[in-house]
This record gives structure tokens, sequence and C-alpha cells, in this order.
């Protein structure tokens, strides 16, 4: 069974009168352990979708089953279970908060599910450890290069072991260099079995990806939801470099 299934999805929205499709009758599996993009410009549909999926906005029509859970017409509380307890998120600008520390930006999940305080620093110390960051628990973002702060994000996302951790723009705010090293650390998640989305509009980043899907105009692009099947490609190097 698939760990995301997306069924006839629209959203739409009503302004002055004109109907807007932010998305269109949108159908999609995602299988647990795929690293994945989802490529398309700015009003395509490609940040809806990420936020319905993610549990930050419901659809208008259609049915969505994230982990054997339907969700469509859960309640904002129950939303924000799921949330917390199933997605992790990376955004573009990291959304680390500047008085606290690395520490505990990355215990602040676990906080608010409710998790003892000797379970939160065992798992706040392992996903740090798993972004090369356990020496810089103390430190504050302001001290930590960009980079080293998108990393805390990615270890705030892995924090709760999600199902899935969405990337929005990781890299948009990063010099190429410390984007592609995100990147990896990326691709060393999903060998991991991590089920892992990159949102983004940028085709260089989405070829990296095992599985592209394209967002035009609210819909899923002929011909353009690429999967590994029946191709042959070669697989992105994973190196020990840290960002």
């Amino acid at each position: 069974m698939p760990l995301v299934e997306i069924r006839n999805v629209s959203k739409i929205y009503h302004l002055g009168g004109e109907e807007i499709r932010a998305l269109d009758d949108v159908s999609l599996d995602i299988e647990s352990g795929e690293f994945i993009s989802i490529i398309g410009p700015s009003g395509s549909g490609k940040s809806t979708l990420m936020q319905i999926v993610g549990c930050l906005d419901t659809p208008s029509k259609g049915t969505i089953k994230l982990d054997g859970t339907m969700i469509q017409d859960a309640s904002q509380r129950q939303l924000a279970s799921i949330r917390n307890r199933k997605i992790g998120f990376v955004f573009q600008f990291f959304n680390l908060l500047p008085k606290l520390t690395v520490f505990q930006n990355v215990e602040l999940p676990m906080v608010y599910g409710g998790v003892s305080g000797r379970e939160r620093r065992e798992r706040v110390f392992k996903a740090l450890e798993l972004v090369d960051l356990a020496n810089r628990s103390k430190h504050r973002p302001s001290q930590l290069s960009g980079g080293q702060q998108q990393r805390v994000a990615i270890a705030r996302a892995l924090v709760n072991d999600p199902k899935i951790i969405f990337a929005d723009e990781p890299t948009g705010n990063l010099d190429s260099h410390t984007g592609e090293l995100i990147l990896q650390l990326f691709r060393k998640l999903s060998t991991e079995g991590r089920t892992i989305i990159l949102v983004t509009h940028d085709p260089e980043i989405a070829a990296l990806t095992p599985r592209r899907i394209e967002i035009r105009d609210g819909k899923i692009a002929d011909k353009v939801d690429e999967t590994l099947a029946g191709l042959k490609r070669i697989k992105p190097a994973v190196t020990n470099a840290s960002p």
C-alpha cells in the first residue's frame, strides 16, 4: 500500500466571483522510502500540493490517505497531531528561533508532542549526530553558518522520526557549494529508507531525484511523472562531506 494516496484532489479559491483552481483533479501515489521532487514555477500548484499532503491545508475536493489514515476531512486539531507525528518540514529560510539554542530548536516538536525530558534529550542528540552537529548543541542560530542552520532544521524535521520529510526550496538561501552539500545529506537520508519530497522550481535540483513530478496549472504534467521503472540511471554519489 502506498504511503500517500491522492485521488482526484482539487483546491479551489473564489476571488471576486472568479474560480481559481490551485490544484485541479490531481491523483498521485507516493511509496514509502521514495526520494522525489515536485517541480513547477511559482503559482503552478506545487506548494499547494505540499501544504495539503503536509496537513497544513485541506482540499476542496478529493481524498487523501496518509499512512493508512484518510485526512481530507480531519479537524485542525487532528491535522496538527498527524503533522507533528508523521511529517517533518525543512524550509528555505530555516525558521529557527533565534533566542533558542540548537538543542532547544531541535527539541521543540517533541515539547509540543508531550515527549518526556529524558527521551527528548536522547532523540535530539541522535538527530544532531545524523547531521554532524552534536558539538554545536549549545550554540544559537546566529553563531552558525547558513549550511549549519539548514542542517539544524533537518535535524528538527527528523527528531520525531516522521513518515515524510518535505524540503521546500531547501537550498534557495544557500550558495551553490553549500546547497550541494545539503542535497548530499538528503541523498544519504534517502538511502536509509526515509521518504523525502523536495519542492523546487529548479530543474537541476529536480534532476537529482530518482522521480520527478512536474505541476503545471494545478495539474500533473503529461509524461513528466518520471520514475526509475525501465530506466537506467546513475545514482549520485554520497560523500562524507558535511555542509
